[in-house]
């Protein structure tokens, strides 16, 4: 007896993914979301119930279906769109290997094409803005001392912002080489050298917020929730709009938590420091996608082409001495 889709999509989601492949809890929804609509759909459209869906109802033709049907009706944008392919792809690529069976459905469904999309324009401060945006929040203020201490650390760290509401005291060691341990994509985790102005201002924090077990979440509202993505964001844009009112040349464009991340491999760029410890530094896997920061920051482009253009100063114009001996060698070497 064949076994039916219900039990290769659980065990999927409850082995697969999370035990195999170790992928953290953000993206283990966002594939679970993507089966939720992908089921609706079938529903509302072909009439095929959940509890009756079979492995043959997830046509190629069906899935291209879907993904048209949230671009043009749910608007969704492209790298969205995307993204619901890649979790598609990902469980058809498990399930070509758990049932061969269905082999050649599978294989048409991980042929389907992922859209072209233009890149998002990456959005990072220049070392003015960044020291304006520190200087604004008033230390003598809890919350506001809460919040330069939240902004220091996305910047210091190149955190994500999930690694930084997951952030707990036990994650943090003080003393002469202070460091933090964050845990990043995929549940990797790295270890991130932090200086003493940052290690004060931790210390300061911890000890004003009574912060004593290790299991403590670093950072909470003002009902001592966990932060929230949104929570983080709506901090940043407290302060960027008073940095605007401060100064109209600065914060020109939309400065997200991601930014803080980008705004510091950036700097480091241009202090000189080698992609290798950059990548290292980020958590990224290759050296290909730290290559993103060389390529968009136009301070690297000056300073590469303005070295080597020396290279370029064209040489003087023959004499007519050159000229005769060069007429003389033609006529008779060749």
């Amino acid at each position: 007896m064949k076994t039916c889709f219900g039990t290769y999509l659980t065990k999927y989601f409850g082995e697969y993914l999370p035990h195999q492949k170790g992928i953290s809890e953000n993206t283990l929804k966002s594939y679970r979301d993507t089966f939720v609509q992908l089921i609706e759909f079938l529903n509302s459209r072909y009439g095929i119930v959940c509890k009756k869906i079979k492995i043959d109802d997830f046509s190629e033709n069906h899935i291209r279906c879907f993904l048209d049907y949230i671009e043009q009706t749910r608007h969704v944008s492209v790298s969205t769109k995307n993204q619901r392919l890649a979790s598609i792809h990902s469980f058809f690529k498990y399930l070509q290997k758990q049932d061969l069976s269905h082999y050649k459905l599978c294989s048409n469904i991980l042929d389907i094409e992922f859209k072209k999309v233009q890149p998002p324009v990456m959005r990072y401060m220049c070392m003015e803005e960044t020291k304006l945006l520190f200087s604004i929040p008033d230390r003598r203020d809890p919350h506001e001392f809460r919040d330069l201490t939240i902004m220091t650390l996305l910047y210091e760290t190149g955190s994500r912002v999930q690694e930084l509401i997951d952030l707990c005291l036990k994650s943090i060691t003080f003393g002469t080489c202070p460091t933090l341990r964050l845990i990043g994509k995929g549940n990797k985790s790295r270890i991130i050298p932090i200086g003493k102005d940052m290690e004060k201002i931790l210390l300061k924090y911890v000890a004003d917020h009574n912060i004593t077990k290790d299991d403590d979440i670093m950072f909470t509202n003002r009902q001592h929730c966990k932060l929230t993505r949104a929570g983080v964001q709506y901090i940043i844009d407290k302060y960027v709009h008073r940095g605007r009112m401060m100064s109209n040349k600065y914060f020109r464009t939309k400065i997200t938590n991601h930014s803080f991340r980008h705004s510091k491999a950036m700097h480091l760029l241009e202090a000189g420091v080698n992609l290798i410890y950059i990548r290292d530094f980020l958590g990224h896997t290759s050296v290909t996608t730290t290559e993103i920061y060389a390529k968009t920051n136009p301070e690297i482009k000056r300073n590469v082409i303005t070295q080597h253009s020396i290279n370029l100063k064209a040489k003087h114009v023959y004499s007519l001495k050159d000229k005769n001996n060069l007429l003389s060698w033609l006529k008779k070497s060749l």
